[in-house]
């Protein structure tokens, strides 16, 4: 549940903060106010596209913060999936936004634009006017009947869409690998050359590194057996050693540690750095005995590493890489020289992955003409709650077995008569704005009990809707809000008067400046806006106590 909203210098906000509550949360306000810019701050939180231009004039930065109480399972396990934090059950979403760069972090952890966008599928639902005309779309409808059946088609459309990929894959290498004689006996000869080259190089796993390593130690030879001259020079017990100083000074402490018991431990010390000096200069000396250019090893190594490198230039960037390009050249060849058996091993495969796809796409269909009849049913009831007098409701499947996707091989229709003795059609052609509106509030009804998204964002599901449909919306919502957190912006007192919380959205005029606020409206306040929204050039006592009458009817349709 979306707890809280706090926006600092985002267009005509100088500082808002709104905590949002359990069900029904009606945001009104005149036209102009700024109603649109609450919900695209929330959007911005989640992930949308920011403009500098967002910035409020004069400001560094904008800010918006989101506070979530997470509650369901489902939505928990899909943040942990996102690898995401969540604190005491609470999840902060927090977007800075400046002129040259974004900062989006989610429980003081940054995080990505592109995480938060998933994060938001996990969160909420924005429903928009905009929304409304992607209903339209056949692949949109789809996608609703596939949301409505749930784990079932889910489970079968990903085991799908790894057969598909796979048929995919055997389709395409056919494809590619479709040659004429004369071209594989050149591509042969070529595979057949660059196996050779690399075979006879006796390439092995990190060699390249360790013969870079002797073959800088080889060059700098020089400078290693100066530097290591200096230091054992510098350790040692000749003049001026460090070696000699620490002698003497333990001979000094020695001398005199028998009459102050403090002085043994100093003298304990300074044995052992004698010990570890000695140690030290043994290891160094050692180390220059052994130090001596040898001629042979660095030509060896250098015709080593130009051998590496140069297959490295044709190969890879790496010995792992050269090698499994020897792997793949090695295969290519096989396929070449047993060429008609690889294309019909090849063309076995894709037949098979195709036939297990149709298969899973006759399951997925099957799935599919189960649920869009019960969905259908639903629907039609949902439709005739919201003011639809006679209405008949059809989810019409069509599947094209040569048409095969990763998503099955059907389409989907979502037919609708609003009227008696009409022949059912499809939605682009039949429904208007307002029953567009009716029709998406209806799905999300009917989705909302299947769906774990706790908070649903309605910006103006009032669109072409008045007197009693508008009332019927207003009932279907109080409903909706039983189970869920609904936020609707709305023109319609009759879906106002539905509010659990009631906001209202201003714009003032404060030291010459526009600045938009949102506040909470206590009872009296509320049935006031609710005045002004039924009520013309003046607000009268009827038109008040029309409100009021509104507000009980409101409140006793919420307790049945």
């Amino acid at each position: 549940m979306l707890q809280s909203l706090h926006v600092k210098n985002l267009a005509l906000i100088d500082e808002a903060e709104v905590s949002f509550e359990e069900g029904l949360n009606i945001l009104t306000g005149e036209t102009g106010a700024g109603k649109s810019v609450i919900i695209g701050s929330i959007n911005l939180a989640l992930g949308a596209k920011a403009d500098k231009d967002m910035i409020r004039i004069g400001a560094e930065y904008a800010l918006v913060e989101l506070v979530f109480r997470i509650d369901q399972p489902g939505q928990l396990r899909g943040i942990q999936a996102l690898e995401l934090p969540v604190e005491d059950g609470q999840l902060i979403l927090q977007r800075k936004i400046m002129p040259n760069r974004n900062v989006c972090k989610v429980c003081g952890e940054t995080v990505t634009a592109r995480q938060l966008k998933q994060l938001a599928e996990v969160l909420i639902d924005i429903h928009g006017q905009h929304e409304h005309q992607s209903l339209l779309q056949p692949a949109k409808q789809l996608e609703i009947l596939d949301a409505y059946a749930g784990e079932e088609a889910a489970r079968c459309k990903e085991e799908l869409q790894g057969i598909y990929r796979q048929y995919r894959q055997a389709v395409d290498e056919l494809s590619h690998n479709e040659t004429d004689e004369e071209t594989r006996r050149r591509e042969s000869a070529l595979a057949e050359f660059e196996c050779q080259e690399i075979e006879e190089a006796h390439l092995t796993e990190g060699e390249d590194e360790e013969a870079e390593k002797t073959y800088q130690k080889l060059v700098n030879s020089q400078k290693l057996k100066e530097a290591a001259s200096a230091a054992y020079a510098l350790c040692g017990y000749e003049e001026g050693g460090v070696g000699g100083n620490i002698g003497r000074a333990l001979r000094e402490i020695r001398n005199v540690s028998a009459y102050d018991e403090n002085l043994q431990e100093f003298e304990k010390q300074l044995l052992d750095i004698d010990g570890l000096l000695n140690d030290c200069n043994r290891g160094i000396a050692e180390y220059l005995s052994g130090l001596e250019f040898d001629a042979a090893l660095f030509d060896q190594t250098e015709r080593r590493l130009n051998l590496i490198n140069h297959l490295k230039d044709k190969y890879g960037n790496s010995i792992e890489d050269i090698l499994e390009y020897q792997r793949q050249a090695q295969e290519k060849l096989a396929n070449y020289q047993n060429y008609d058996a690889y294309r019909m091993e090849l063309t076995r495969k894709a037949d098979t992955l195709k036939e297990k796809a149709l298969r899973l796409c006759a399951k997925l269909s099957d799935i599919r003409n189960r649920n869009a009849i019960q969905l259908a049913e639903e629907m039609k009831q949902a439709l005739l709650d919201l003011n639809f007098a006679e209405v008949a409701f059809e989810i019409r499947i069509t599947g094209e077995e040569e048409q095969i996707t990763a998503n099955g091989y059907d389409k989907a229709a979502f037919l609708i008569s609003t009227n008696p003795g009409e022949a059912l059609k499809e939605l682009s052609q039949v429904a208007s704005g307002g029953e567009l509106s009716r029709i998406m509030l209806a799905l999300k009804t009917v989705l909302a009990e299947k769906d774990e998204i706790e908070t649903l964002i309605f910006d103006e599901i009032d669109t072409g809707i008045s007197g009693k449909t508008a009332w019927k919306v207003s009932e279907k919502m109080g409903i909706l809000g039983r189970g869920h957190q609904l936020i609707c912006i709305t023109h319609l007192p009759q879906i106002a008067a539905m509010a659990d919380a009631h906001f209202c959205i201003e714009k003032q005029v404060k030291a010459g400046r526009s600045i938009t606020d949102i506040r909470r409206l206590k009872e009296e306040e509320s049935i006031e806006e609710l005045a002004r929204m039924l009520g013309g050039a003046s607000i009268t006592e009827n038109v008040r106590n029309n409100a009021r009458e509104m507000k009980d009817l409101a409140r006793k349709t919420k307790q049945y």
